[in-house]
């Protein structure tokens, strides 16, 4: 069994003192040993950063460019490769894999250009012979923690863009799925990037805690759980760092008497079953709005989750693989249980779903409760499985004010043929992304991420503009060359142009 190594400075550096068990989740072997990072070995890829920075910072954006566009080149040559190890470590399927590693380009694409969105803002004669401009700066070293359920999409997100502005980069990505962000940040290396603004360590908490406090560190982004999220930004931001945290979810999907019940079905079903929920923007809950809207949607959906295709996440035309690790699959197994003994009314129930040559496998089949109600845990709480809750209401009114009193507000949608009430949901609702007939309303690269409430910790959202400017420090200057042959006196009263 191999032993998955760091790569620090350009190099595989091995540190084995420790390690963990990475698993194909289809078959539920161990397939890889993973070494986790003492703080010594952070510690080198931060002076491996740290030394890189003055040379990377001074590089022209558009030679920073150059090499995105050649990663960009070198991510597509390697699309079936690298989506073969996402799928062999996380479960998701091929096709889900190419969808995460597309989504992910598009974020490389966003950072080529670089000359363009490090472009500072001028006015000329702002005062005699004064001009004014504002410049775009790097901050240094940076770090990025990412979540195992998008192990190339999320660190894309983050990497590309930071490096494209200037800064070096250290990437401690999970340790359940590792190889397919450690083969990405190697592509890179192969475009061109010079060693040490990319180093990528594996490891646990002693990793995180190990970059939330070194003083060379400067920012920090991270994707995962709403716990660690509020973690990592109060201890980053206690030792003077920006930190972009963003947390869990428990998105919600309104139905209204009006939508378009076809449409809506198989836009819940790809949201709600797609990568077995394992996603932050899929859809938990379905809000309807009347009874009637309720049991047509049970009807619906009924047949279609009990048609879904289940097995391992290597095969092709699958509709859904396997949870990420045991633990995952049962504590999925243990919110059904709850829901059963809340009182809500299991309509399909995945407990006990078993595919023939992979019984090891960590795989629940599709869950679907109906009359679920606030109080219940498993309306409450980010489930992160392949189960979707039905709740009753009888206005939009009440179905905005049961989103809103939720303690997450990373996405939402509603499904509706009607303008004014489309309007009213966008403009009443409590979440940061929002979606109009849109079940997963993933902004494009161009654009930023992020939730509201206990979705996010921080100012800042994920990527697009937001990214640029979390990566960069605005410097104004203000400049002045008075001519020679004049001579002013000294001015005591505040400048200005009146």
């Amino acid at each position: 069994m191999s032993t998955i190594k760091h790569l620090i400075h350009g190099e595989h550096i091995a540190d084995d003192t420790r390690t963990t068990d990475v698993f194909n989740p289809s078959t539920g072997q161990a397939i890889h040993k993973l070494g986790l990072a003492s703080r010594a070995t952070v510690q080198k890829a931060i002076d491996s950063a740290q030394a890189a920075f003055p040379a990377w910072r001074n590089t022209p954006p558009a030679k920073r460019a150059q090499v995105m566009f050649r990663f960009k080149q070198l991510l597509e040559a390697n699309e079936q490769r690298i989506a073969q190890l996402i799928s062999e470590e996380h479960g998701k399927t091929l096709e889900d894999a190419v969808g995460e590693l597309k989504r992910g380009i598009e974020n490389v694409e966003f950072a080529s250009a670089a000359p363009e969105i490090l472009k500072g803002e001028y006015s000329r004669n702002v005062g005699p012979n004064i001009d004014a401009w504002s410049d775009l700066q790097p901050i240094g070293v940076v770090a990025g923690i990412t979540p195992f359920n998008f192990p190339a999409m999320v660190p894309l997100w983050m990497y590309p863009l930071a490096i494209a502005c200037g800064n070096c980069f250290i990437l401690k990505p999970s340790e359940r799925d590792p190889s397919s962000t450690l083969l990405i940040a190697e592509l890179l290396h192969e475009a061109g990037l010079p060693k040490g603004v990319l180093n990528v360590v594996h490891g646990d908490k002693e990793a995180v805690d190990a970059l939330i406090e070194a003083p060379e560190v400067k920012a920090l982004s991270f994707v995962g759980s709403t716990p660690i999220a509020e973690y990592i930004y109060a201890e980053g931001t206690k030792r003077g760092k920006r930190v972009q945290a963003l947390g869990g979810a428990k998105n919600h999907a309104v139905l209204m008497p009006d939508a378009d019940l076809d449409n809506a079905v198989s836009a819940l079903m790809g949201a709600a079953y797609g990568s077995c929920g394992e996603r932050c923007m899929a859809i938990s809950v379905a809000v309807c709005v009347g009874d009637q809207v309720a049991d047509a949607l049970v009807a619906k959906l009924v047949p279609q989750i009990k048609a879904l295709k289940i097995g391992a996440g290597t095969q092709c035309g699958l509709d859904m693989g396997p949870l990420v690790t045991a633990a995952a699959r049962d504590k999925v197994l243990g919110y059904i249980d709850d829901g059963v003994a809340a009182g809500a009314e299991v309509v399909v129930d995945g407990r006990g779903f078993k595919v023939a040559g992979n019984e090891d496998g960590f795989f629940v089949g599709g869950t679907l409760f109906d009359r679920v109600s606030p109080e219940m845990r498993i309306y409450k709480e980010e489930i992160f499985g392949p189960v979707l809750c039905i709740v009753r209401v009888d206005s939009l009114e009440a179905a905005i004010k049961l989103i809103n009193d939720h303690e997450y507000g990373n996405g939402t949608c509603i499904f509706t043929r009607d303008g004014e009430s489309a309007r009213l949901f966008c403009d009443e609702i409590e979440v940061g992304m929002v979606g109009v007939n849109v079940p997963l309303p993933v902004p494009v690269s161009y654009h930023s991420f992020g939730g509201w409430k206990r979705s996010l910790f921080g100012d800042l959202h994920a990527y697009g503009p937001d990214g640029v400017r979390f990566y960069t420090r605005k410097k104004a200057i203000t400049q002045r060359w008075p001519k020679r042959t004049s001579h002013e006196a000294a001015q005591f009263a505040f400048p200005s142009n009146s």
